[in-house]
């Protein structure tokens, strides 16, 4: 583990938020988030090290539990099958959010995209057969490989060590990456230099500005720590991608409601209900299915008050 300061050099200190755990994988420990009293920015502080983070993406994280042509493996050695189940879920709605999550791209002709954690290349699948001419960066060695095998060229490195491109690209997307950066600022300010004049970058980061997390706290389904180093508000999403260089277009507050049903799902469990219901809850970002289309129109109003817990911002470089 190692200390962070604000990402932003402010020297005023910071104020405890919260106290939580590892609930998505029960790895041992408690992990602290805390606020800047300048700016406002959430991270996590003590967090693992850039060698340690790998730690905390066991072979049972859902989105690396994948197979070659960008499916899920079905069976993972020694995976449960209902562990692999929800695997396949996760990797279903996490990395096919253009369709499942309303990931509305802005309207360009196809040209070079870039996607940051593409995993396994279901999202690039699905740009490549619109015209795009795609390329991925994936942290995680397994899924990575998994792309490179269904034909995508993907390299396996961070994005923070990544090196520059030989051609710039025309939009650079990144589903629920940014939170998982150890410097996020470094990251789009590279971003910054690779796209194209015109270009657009699309992210997608969950909202602790939500009532959600304001509710539910330590048990808010979106903290996910200790693998999610930042918390951003718009606010402070805002203000990182100014400082890195860009300016914010738009903020869609996403229509679903797997937060929202998952922290449900701890807050039962934090207080001794062990029952169907509450694991109901805890699964239900993965195991949803239809009642994620049931709960469509509660899922529309709440996110017209930016109250759903997941937010996609587009922007342009501000040149």
């Amino acid at each position: 583990m190692e200390r962070s300061s604000c990402l932003f050099g402010c020297g005023v200190g910071d104020e405890t938020v919260l106290v939580g755990q590892d609930r998505l994988h029960g790895l041992a420990g408690e992990f602290t988030v805390v606020r800047c009293r300048t700016c406002g920015l959430m991270r996590t502080d003590p967090r693992p090290t850039r060698a340690s983070i790998g730690l905390y993406y066991p072979q049972e994280y859902g989105p690396h539990q994948v197979a070659p042509g960008g499916e899920s493996d079905p069976s993972p050695s020694g995976t449960p099958a209902w562990k692999a189940l929800a695997a396949r879920a996760h990797r279903f709605l996490s990395h096919d959010m253009y369709r499942f999550h309303n990931e509305a791209l802005p309207d360009l002709p196809p040209g070079r995209m870039l996607e940051i954690g593409c995993a396994a290349g279901s999202f690039l699948s699905r740009m490549r057969r619109k015209g795009w001419e795609v390329e991925g960066i994936e942290f995680s060695g397994r899924a990575a490989q998994a792309a490179v095998t269904a034909g995508f060229s993907v390299r396996t490195v961070t994005l923070e060590e990544a090196t520059d491109p030989h051609h710039p690209y025309d939009l650079i997307v990144g589903w629920m990456v940014l939170e998982h950066l150890h410097d996020p600022l470094l990251g789009l300010a590279k971003l910054r230099r690779w796209l194209a004049p015109g270009g657009r970058l699309v992210v997608s980061v969950p909202n602790a500005g939500s009532l959600e997390f304001r509710v539910f706290r330590d048990a808010w389904y979106a903290l996910q720590l200790p693998t999610h180093l930042y918390h951003f508000t718009p606010k402070t999403l805002n203000k990182l991608l100014a400082a890195s260089g860009w300016r914010t277009e738009k903020i869609l507050h996403q229509r679903v409601l797997s937060n929202l049903a998952g922290s449900l799902g701890h807050f039962l469990r934090d207080r001794g209900t062990r029952g169907r219901l509450a694991r109901a809850l805890e699964d239900f970002p993965t195991m949803g299915g239809r009642w994620h289309y049931r709960l469509y129109p509660v899922a529309v109003l709440l996110g017209m008050f930016g109250q759903t817990g997941r937010m996609t911002v587009w922007a342009r470089r501000d040149d």
